[in-house]
């Protein structure tokens, strides 16, 4: 070995002991003839002493380091002065005076400090990503993703699941977004599809008497992508056998508990809360509602219909409804520039207005105020729980609109009014979504999630007469405000199964085409199943507490689904092209 401990192990314990470190110059200083270099692994920093007295010879090597050098140093562990101690670094008791030097590799100039206060744009980090995750903020989330992982793992295992590896080479089916195609050479013409989630093989899986399945998955979606997307993601996937809907959640709740406990010293309440879809709906306007603070929509309909504002009175008129929330003591806060900005927000969810008040002592304080009379002005304000200091946001519109942008505007005071502890984590499941939804556009309808939810058993004779009502047996687990994982009970029926398919417009002959392997293992016996899936992503991202999930992930794509470290996707030579009997129609420059 070329060490003899890691940069961060050494303690005052070991002093008087002769050492050997490797690692890269983190920092450098050249103090009167005492040259002090600050030396880096992954483990944490030491503090390296060269005396000109010493050895000269290693002192002249001392003074030609620069920044993420490689180097080994052998010498002896001293204890630092007591007024040169420094209490923010582990080692901080302890330097290393330096007997002999060896650079292991000199490092070209780096496009960036890793110690200046103000990082550069993402692009130039994820282009110099090698630099980039020497970052110990980098390195302790790839840490912290590895213990995540160790702990799903060990935790599945003790609850008899076993970890079953499934095709990446697979047929196309769209579920939704995109597929990431693969011309097959061996059969021209034809395509592989790289899996946007295990799904049908892990129903495959519970037919072949696999009850108890997991896997640590990559999935692929080529869809719009954002802060907490990526084309190529890990999943935690699961699928059990022979239960029902609360033996599903109930495993991942333990789960939970154990990683929030072993990671974060948090105890969770097991079980998780759970809610109706319509519920966070009615309160949140969201189906994954940041549950860390309150702030919940409340409904104005009979003060709207009776008012002389004829925004809101018209609006009630033609079936559509007002909502609104109250910003706790934001009245002071919140100036009227303010205000407008948010009225442009909201207006991004479709609002085509943001009606407030301010709530002082004699009533409402508003350009609108004098359409509502003081006994009008009072029922809001008693319907609405506010309080003098507080500023109420109202939003006229078609339901779901009022809904969009209540919750968006919700979220966005939660932080400005810094109304929680960024440090919490509030876990819970909604459940009972809606099975279908009706898609105007082509007048059909399409599934919420995917064709294989099993439908309320209550309201299976509803999607003969009214789909629109069905709910599923699926659920979401939130987690601040974040889908952090969703799954559904399946379809084992093969008939209820095409009985959905027709729903969705998909025929026989078209289901037995896109589906037939997996309607196959349904007709030899299928057990009822349900499973989930977990984003591995997403989870660390929040227990890091980023809001980047770029940042959690080793070699990230960029927004547009681009790697910037190795130049991907890029041209291929036209052997390659006509090998795969591919020929390109590229758009006009």
């Amino acid at each position: 070995m070329l060490r003899t401990h890691t940069c961060g192990e050494l303690r005052k314990s070991h002093v008087g002991e002769s050492v050997t470190l490797a690692g890269w110059v983190d920092k450098y200083r050249d103090h009167a003839g005492i040259v002090f270099i600050d030396l880096r692994d992954r483990y944490g920093r030491a503090q390296i002493k060269f005396n000109l007295e010493d050895n000269s010879n290693t002192q002249k090597e001392a003074r030609g380091l620069r920044h993420e050098d490689v180097v080994q140093v052998i010498g002896e562990v001293v204890a630092r002065p007591d007024d040169m101690v420094n209490p923010k670094l582990a080692t901080g008791e302890i330097e290393i005076r330096v007997n002999e030097l060896k650079v292991l590799s000199k490092s070209a100039t780096p496009p960036f400090l890793l110690d200046q206060p103000d990082l550069p744009n993402e692009e130039l980090r994820l282009k110099h990503r090698v630099v980039d995750l020497r970052r110990p903020e980098l390195q302790n989330a790839m840490v912290l993703r590895h213990k995540f992982t160790k702990i799903v793992r060990d935790y599945f295992d003790r609850h008899g699941f076993l970890d079953i590896e499934t095709p990446i080479l697979g047929r196309s089916s769209p579920e939704g977004a995109r597929d990431y195609l693969v011309p097959s050479r061996v059969h021209p013409g034809c395509f592989y599809a790289l899996p946007q989630s295990p799904q049908i093989f892990k129903q495959l899986l519970m037919c072949a008497g696999y009850d108890r399945y997991m896997q640590i998955a990559r999935c692929f979606r080529d869809e719009d992508l954002r802060a907490d997307r990526q084309p190529e993601f890990t999943q935690i996937d699961l699928e059990m056998a022979f239960v029902e809907q609360n033996d599903v959640l109930s495993v991942v709740d333990g789960m939970i508990a154990e990683v929030l406990k072993t990671l974060k010293g948090i105890d969770s309440p097991v079980p998780l809360p759970r809610y109706t879809h319509a519920e966070v709906m009615e309160r949140f306007g969201s189906d994954k509602p940041d549950m860390r603070f309150g702030m919940e929509l409340t409904d104005l309909k009979e003060i709207a219909a009776d008012c002389g504002f004829g925004v809101f009175s018209k609006t009630i008129e033609n079936g559509g409804r007002v909502r609104g929330l109250v910003a706790p003591q934001a009245a002071e806060k919140y100036s009227r520039k303010n205000i407008d900005a948010l009225t442009a927000f909201v207006g991004d969810y479709g609002a085509k207005g943001l009606a407030f008040f301010r709530v002082n002592e004699s009533g409402l304080d508003s350009p609108i105020a004098k359409f509502f009379t003081e006994e009008h002005q009072q029922a809001i304000i008693d319907k609405m729980g506010a309080k003098p200091g507080d500023l109420i946001f109202c939003v006229a519109d078609k339901a779901p609109v009022t809904s969009a942008a209540l919750a968006a505007l919700r979220n966005r005071l939660g932080k400005e009014l810094e109304l929680f502890d960024p440090k919490a984590f509030s876990c819970l499941w909604v459940v009972e979504f809606p099975l279908l939804q009706f898609d105007a556009e082509t007048d059909r309808w399409v599934a919420e999630h995917h064709p294989f939810c099993y439908p309320h058993p209550d309201d299976i004779e509803l999607l003969k007469t009214d789909p629109g009502k069905v709910r599923a047996q699926s659920y979401d687990l939130v987690v601040n405000g974040y889908e952090a994982a969703s799954g559904s009970i399946r379809i084992h029926d093969p008939a209820i199964q095409q009985q959905i398919f027709d729903l969705l417009n998909i025929k026989a002959d078209e289901a037995e085409r896109r589906f037939g392997f997996l309607l196959e293992g349904l007709r030899y016996g299928a057990p009822p199943h349900g499973g989930m899936a977990l984003g591995l992503d997403r989870w660390v991202m929040l227990l890091c507490g980023y809001d980047n999930i770029r940042d959690v992930i080793a070699f990230p794509k960029t927004q547009k689904a681009a790697d910037m470290l190795s130049g991907a996707p890029s041209m291929v030579d036209e052997k390659q092209t006509k090998e795969l009997y591919l020929e390109l129609n590229l758009p006009e420059e």
